[in-house]
């Protein structure tokens, strides 16, 4: 998993700079300004503090699709169970780019709570959002996922189809999927 708790060379969690840091970037997460809040929300993901876990859940609800979008993408780098149930909710986000990084998030995580609402994804009228959802139960490995994969290779969307394949060899199979 990508969880990290580990500083930019020459900087320890706790050092004063890293502190700093992290308080200056969890303040502007809450800025009326939306590009400071997804600058927040990325930074924040690549410091990889837990410190930053419960703010940016609470960014999932950010008015702002990016400020979402990272936040998502930022808790699936911050190793840890807390934000799987609230990355969850996120897949019914009204915007595919939320919903794709809460995909991606999950499979990260690897929490196999996940697995039933990744295969809800596969009805996605976006083909992005389908191939990250392929992905990320690749990634998680569960066999629950096996046929719902294998439903997916009938999928309109080459990329779709491709990921729904390369999921399928990561989870591993004890049959013959037939060649789409």
């Amino acid at each position: 998993m990508a969880g990290k708790d580990l500083p930019v060379p020459g900087q320890e969690i706790g050092d004063p700079g890293w502190e700093q840091k992290l308080h200056r970037h969890l303040a502007m997460l809450e800025s009326e300004n939306s590009n400071d809040r997804w600058r927040a929300a990325e930074v924040l993901g690549e410091m990889g503090d837990h410190r930053a876990v419960q703010p940016l859940i609470q960014a999932l609800n950010d008015e702002y699709v990016d400020v979402r979008w990272k936040a998502a993408r930022s808790l699936g780098i911050i190793d840890g169970r807390e934000p799987v149930l609230p990355l969850i909710q996120t897949l019914e986000d009204e915007n595919s780019w939320v919903r794709m990084g809460a995909a991606w998030a999950l499979g990260n995580i690897g929490d196999p709570r996940a697995v039933e609402p990744l295969i809800r994804l596969f009805d996605d009228p976006k083909p992005r959002v389908r191939k990250m959802a392929a992905r990320a139960l690749g990634r998680i490995g569960n066999p629950r996922a096996r046929e719902p994969l294998v439903r997916l290779l009938g999928d309109t969307n080459r990329d779709v189809k491709a990921a729904a394949r390369q999921a399928i060899n990561d989870i591993g199979t004890e049959r013959e999927i037939p060649s789409v």
